[in-house]
């Protein structure tokens, strides 16, 4: 009962987890969390760890074989299970920094680009539809690029309204601007004050772009309704999120058949996040109505 109490306070809002990893990865991250706790290892240290089979992944993925891309894919699936270990670590510990979380997002990048940078030099060795499994392979990837970042926006949206919290996209940097400030007296800290400097730089531009959207911030509601009137369709957005995608990459890997996987990225999901947008539309229309 004790570790049940454990898990439930690793996870984020259940909301906005996706379901595979509420009923795969997460509870086999749970294990390796449980496994280091009493250590000195930190959230961190699994962040790294994640990077490294990301990019192991993406170097069995290169050789463009049966075998090989069954191995890549099995170290992506252990790349997942340790991203999600890290979060899971640092809110049981109740040690998690914003440094955190922002190479957190670094790790997930530096895995797409080993994994997909893999594939496509498997196909460059190993397939002579080479074109145009590089021209699927590079339309996915910019699917996934958009695709995500709508599932971040509306669940980052969905959390600052349903908790209550300063808006992230607006005004929710002060605590990695504080935590820059106060790394810029320190020794030995640049890595940290560098990736924070890059990281606000990146976020002034994103909010920039954010404002000009019409409605942005301006629902005058109560967080229990909106939570009334997005519960569904938060979770049809975060099935869309990149656990769906890595898990259908490592199925397709198996069978070697990656052009599946290209189809449901591009029609699949680009047509879920066409009718999602229409419905969310409809939503965000209903409160701005509302409020007359």
């Amino acid at each position: 009962m004790k570790w049940i109490t454990e898990y439930k306070s690793s996870l984020k809002m259940v909301e906005i987890e996706e379901l595979l990893d509420l009923i795969f990865y997460r509870p086999l991250a749970f294990l390796i969390v449980k496994s280091v706790y009493h250590t000195r290892i930190t959230p961190n240290h699994l962040t790294f760890a994640a990077i490294i089979m990301g990019i192991t992944g993406g170097f069995f993925y290169s050789f463009g074989t049966d075998v090989s891309c069954i191995l890549g894919a099995l170290f992506y699936m252990l790349f997942n299970i340790l991203d999600c270990s890290d979060g899971q670590l640092a809110r049981l510990k109740g040690n998690g920094k914003p440094i955190g979380r922002i190479i957190d997002g670094i790790a997930d990048l530096i895995a797409a680009v080993a994994i997909y940078t893999g594939i496509a030099i498997g196909f460059a060795n190993n397939s002579n539809q080479f074109p145009l499994m590089l021209i699927l392979l590079a339309l996915s990837g910019m699917s996934i690029i958009i695709q995500e970042a709508l599932v971040d926006y509306y669940r980052t949206r969905f959390l600052d309204y349903v908790l209550e919290r300063k808006s992230t996209l607006a005004e929710g940097n002060d605590e990695f601007r504080n935590e820059y400030e106060t790394l810029k007296n320190q020794k030995g800290k640049w890595i940290d004050r560098t990736i924070l400097f890059i990281y606000l730089k990146y976020s002034e531009i994103q909010r920039k772009l954010a404002v000009k959207r019409k409605g942005e911030k301006t629902f005058r509601i109560t967080a229990q309704d909106y939570l009334r009137k997005n519960r569904i369709i938060i979770r049809f957005w975060v099935l869309m999120g990149p656990t769906a995608k890595i898990t259908i990459l490592i199925l397709c890997s198996i069978f070697h058949r990656f052009d599946v996987f290209f189809w449901i990225v591009l029609g699949g999901f680009n047509i879920l996040a066409i009718v999602l947008s229409i419905i969310q539309h409809h939503i965000d229309k209903y409160f701005l109505n509302s409020q007359g």
